[in-house]
């Protein structure tokens, strides 16, 4: 006899396939596998007490607050702690329960229904401009078509070009002044026909630069403001193209002005929705979410995002993350933006498992290389 310890990530499909157990035991032992952390926040202390005994009965737990027991206070916060099958359970059980455990069941089966992309899709980024925080990512026509056909070779499905640069105090630049950046790269695009063999995603919030984009066979329109711009929504479901709905606090030339939050994860979490509400009013179809890492952010606020980014799967859209060299690594690890290649593999990598299927990054090859290694380890 032998004993191994496996690590809590193997695939449990794959190894309760090799050792013989029936299709029925697969499925209900592989929804064990998986543990769900959950925190609920400003629940009634009846509604904890219940909780925590109804979590009991179906096999899981929820810590709560010394004195809780004792209604020491009125609202309290909880963690609850349980595989797939034991909130399944528990999120039934709750339903019948007052003191707002009826809406927390609600949540529980929008946390429960979550599917998860099983492809991720690399952004590759070309900067039209002189002031973009990292060189090497700029470029003029030639060579940007240069550039776009090597990003595609080495495994980007997606290509976003952009001509103003969006870092921490950036200079502002007129609408003119962008669309002169970007129209030659634009024109190329159209004239060689590049869209067939690559998606293009036009980094702006300029409708005139949008507009040209889109008449240029780009489907999808980046947009850091995250479609506050009205006209910006009426394009993107005129031309049925994608909008990315990032969320920034500020402006880039305020927003890493002290930025707080109440509480991060749930301040982004309700701004993305509100904005997806308005998108498909205005009849946007095609939606990606990006958290807007380093955009008005502290360096705990954003590691706080892309660890928990599996929060936002329950908004039902893809994520997008961009963390490419960007200066939290720096505050992590004291490094140029050029020595930041190690840390942006680290961040990203980090964000696909928590559930990111687009990633935007100035190295191609190397993330190609990366997420064909960690989807390796995945399928053991």
């Amino acid at each position: 006899m032998k004993v191994t310890q496996l690590n809590s990530s193997t695939n449990m499909e794959k190894l309760l396939t090799q050792i013989g157990v029936d299709v029925g035991g697969i499925k209900i032992l592989s929804s064990k596998a998986k543990l769900y952390v959950i925190k609920i926040s400003n629940l009634h202390v009846g509604g904890a007490n219940i909780l925590k005994q109804d979590a009991l009965s179906v096999g899981c737990d929820v810590a709560v607050p010394r004195g809780t027991v004792v209604a020491e206070k009125k609202y309290v916060d909880v963690v609850l702690i349980a595989t797939k099958r034991e909130l399944e359970k528990l999120s039934k059980k709750e339903l019948a329960q007052p003191f707002g455990l009826k809406e927390v069941a609600k949540e529980l089966s929008k946390i429960l229904s979550v599917k998860r992309e099983k492809t991720v899709e690399i952004m590759g980024v070309i900067n039209a401009n002189d002031d973009s925080f990292f060189s090497q990512s700029r470029f003029k026509e030639n060579f940007a078509i240069d550039k776009i056909n090597q990003m595609v070779e080495d495994g980007a499905t997606i290509i976003d070009i952009g001509g103003v640069s969006s870092r921490p105090n950036a200079p502002l630049v007129s609408v003119d002044e962008e669309l002169d950046r970007v129209k030659p790269i634009l024109e190329a695009i159209k004239e060689q026909k590049l869209y067939e063999k690559v998606a293009f995603s036009i980094d702006s919030y300029e409708p005139k630069v949008i507009q040209k984009a889109l008449n240029s066979g780009f489907k999808i329109v980046n947009d850091i403001t995250g479609l506050q711009n009205d006209d910006v929504c009426k394009l993107c479901a005129e031309y049925d193209a994608t909008a990315i709905i990032m969320h920034m606090q500020g402006t880039p030339q305020t927003m890493q002005d002290n930025p707080t939050y109440d509480n991060i994860l749930e301040d982004v979490y309700s701004y993305l929705d509100n904005q997806i509400q308005k998108a498909q009013s205005f009849g946007v179809k095609d939606i990606v979410l990006d958290v807007g890492i380093g955009f008005g952010k502290s360096l705990e606020h954003n590691l706080m995002l892309i660890k928990n980014l599996e929060h936002f799967l329950s908004l039902d859209k893809k994520l997008l993350a961009g963390v490419s060299r960007k200066s939290m690594i720096d505050k992590i690890s004291p490094s140029r933006v050029e020595d930041r290649l190690a840390g942006t593999l680290a961040l990203h990598l980090e964000a696909y498992k928590n559930g990111a299927s687009i990633l935007r990054v100035h190295d191609v090859f190397e993330h190609t290389q990366a997420l064909m290694v960690q989807r390796s380890l995945d399928l053991i």
